[in-house]
């Protein structure tokens, strides 16, 4: 036989062995041996999760803590602190021990970041005003002019939190004068007083006046122009790094910001 042909002969056979080889391995091995190994995320977070967070952003971040607890079973986000950014800020800069802040306005993140608490804080929200009401109105309210009458009882927010200081800026450019009655520290405050009947009206953000159905809420013109942006960041000192920076993420990812658009906050 020609040289040649006795080599193609021997390559034939030899492949031939090649595969029945690999089916007899194939045959005793588990198949999960030869699969390909999966990607990962990296390690599993753990730990305990402090947030503080505005008081307009309690039925977000409520929902936001629960479906982050969902996805990440080994961290406990502890109960959300909510109240007014200012006392929120005001506290962190006193030592509070806190993982994130998210607040209701970019200067009392400032004043967090100008203390070398925390950098690199990311918008993540957006709201507006309106008016709110009892329901059935009583006090007749149709528009901001109303609130300069000393026969209703008015609530605002404090002028040093973010609903408080937009209000502010919402009935200067609207040329009114209030006659307020009280003051409050939140806007979840302002909204109760009004959903309890002891109020006529007050000024809240839209989002919170979806909340209840003890309250009728009026729309205000020049809303549009006085926007409240909220920032949200990780604390340089917090106890819970990168769950911190994991939730964060999470408020800003899409799943995050469709609770956000669903409970009525604007893009930031």
């Amino acid at each position: 036989m020609p040289r040649f042909a006795l080599l193609r002969t021997s390559v034939v056979l030899a492949s031939f062995a090649v595969v029945l080889t690999g089916c007899a391995t194939g045959a005793d091995q588990d198949p999960a041996a030869t699969r390909a190994p999966t990607s990962t995320t990296g390690p599993e977070l753990t730990g305990e999760l402090t947030v503080y967070a505005a008081a307009s952003l309690k039925a977000a971040f409520d929902e936001l803590a629960t479906q982050f607890e969902a996805q990440h079973p080994s961290v406990d986000v502890q109960p959300i602190t909510y109240d007014g950014s200012s006392t929120l800020a005001t506290q962190i800069i006193e030592g509070a021990p806190v993982d994130v802040f998210a607040s209701a306005d970019e200067k009392n993140m400032q004043k967090v970041v100008d203390e070398g608490l925390a950098a690199d804080a990311q918008l993540f929200a957006s709201n507006t005003l309106g008016l709110v009401v009892p329901t059935g109105n009583p006090g007749g309210v149709e528009s901001l002019d109303d609130l300069a009458n000393a026969d209703l009882t008015v609530v605002l927010c404090a002028a040093e939190v973010p609903c408080g200081a937009a209000a502010a800026t919402l009935l200067s450019n609207a040329g009114v004068t209030p006659s307020v009655d009280s003051y409050e520290q939140n806007v979840t405050a302002v909204l109760t007083k009004v959903a309890a009947g002891e109020a006529d009206a007050g000024l809240v953000y839209v989002t919170d006046a979806a909340t209840t159905d003890d309250v009728e809420a009026i729309e205000v013109d020049g809303a549009e122009d006085v926007v409240n942006r909220y920032p949200i960041v990780a604390l340089s000192a917090g106890a819970s790094p990168e769950a911190a920076d994991a939730f964060v993420a999470f408020v800003n990812g899409e799943e995050g910001q469709e609770v956000l658009a669903a409970l009525g906050f604007g893009a930031p």
